[in-house]
């Protein structure tokens, strides 16, 4: 009991900036005329997602991103919504991962990827000042410079440089996951953010194809001091397409674990009233841990699955 409480008493301070944080991105959003919701942590079914697994609470899940039912909300005729919400997905235990989670994901019609990538680089920047903090914050002894824009590069151009290789002509989901972890990131110049762009459309289950290049999906991921922060994409309003991917998911699921996920029908039902718009899914207790200078998820968090 006393490590307990020693250990409870020493994330305090950090514990306290995550709960100004989350003030300010709730000022944030507000004064941006964004609405806040709240959706349901149990749910009947998830998206259909090869590398994400549910946890089953009796013939439910618990939901591992709000996504589905803000975007019904969308289709309803909600135009700015932001969550925070709790979400949980299994197997995932290390530094930067915990079961559960909170997870911050807004969404807005009119908008595309582009403008949702300067909507995550704005959050950043305006907490780092509310926080007291300048454009260069110093994260496990790296200066990182967030003054604006952040650089770009493409996912095919990223992996030609840095990995000799170019996943959208050539899809290879596990040498893409491999290069990206042991070449690409740390390619990245250290002491910037850097927002990958241009995602390969396997790789995007509910983005938007490029118009100009099917074999490209216009999604994006924001990647700082080696954290994956945010994913963000123009969202896919085709049912009969997004119908065929999560069919395709769901086969591979099922061969791959031998589990079993039904098809989000709710959800593609709404997907023909659901007008343009872009989403962003942030990891708020990874950016707590950028704003707290914290190695770990532990030291950002009251209770990990470690030790509730």
């Amino acid at each position: 009991m006393e490590n307990e409480q020693r250990r409870l008493i020493r994330l305090k301070p950090n514990l306290q900036r995550r709960a100004s944080i989350c003030e300010f991105i709730r000022a944030f959003f507000k004064e941006k005329g964004f609405l806040e919701v709240e959706t349901p942590i149990r749910v009947p079914v998830v998206a259909p997602e090869l590398h994400i697994t549910p946890f089953e609470s009796e013939t439910w899940f618990l939901s591992t991103s709000p996504e589905l039912h803000m975007k019904r909300m969308l289709a309803a005729g909600y135009e700015r919504l932001f969550q925070m919400s709790h979400s949980f997905r299994r197997d995932e235990r290390g530094r930067w991962h915990n079961p559960e989670f909170t997870m911050l994901e807004w969404y807005r019609t009119g908008a595309d990827y582009r403008q949702m990538i300067q909507d995550i680089e704005q959050l950043v920047v305006t907490l780092a000042g509310e926080l007291g903090l300048n454009t260069t914050i110093k994260y496990r002894g790296q200066d990182i410079d967030i003054s604006l824009p952040w650089p770009r590069i493409t996912v095919r151009d990223a992996f030609l440089d840095a990995a000799g290789w170019d996943p959208v002509a050539k899809p290879d989901s596990l040498r893409f996951d491999t290069d990206l972890i042991a070449k690409v990131l740390p390619s990245f110049a250290p002491g910037r953010p850097t927002v990958l762009i241009d995602y390969p459309s396997a790789m995007a289950a509910l983005a938007r194809l490029k118009p100009d290049d099917a074999g490209v999906a216009e999604r994006a991921e924001v990647f700082i001091g080696g954290l994956e922060l945010a994913n963000t994409y123009s969202e896919l309003r085709d049912a009969r397409e997004q119908e065929r991917r999560f069919q395709e998911a769901i086969e591979q699921i099922r061969k791959e674990y031998g589990q079993q996920i039904a098809m989000p029908q709710q959800f593609l039902e709404s997907i023909a009233h659901l007008p343009e718009c872009g989403g962003v899914a942030l990891g708020i207790d990874r950016l707590v841990m950028f704003l707290c200078n914290a190695d770990s998820i532990d030291e950002v968090t009251a209770f990990t699955v470690d030790t509730v």
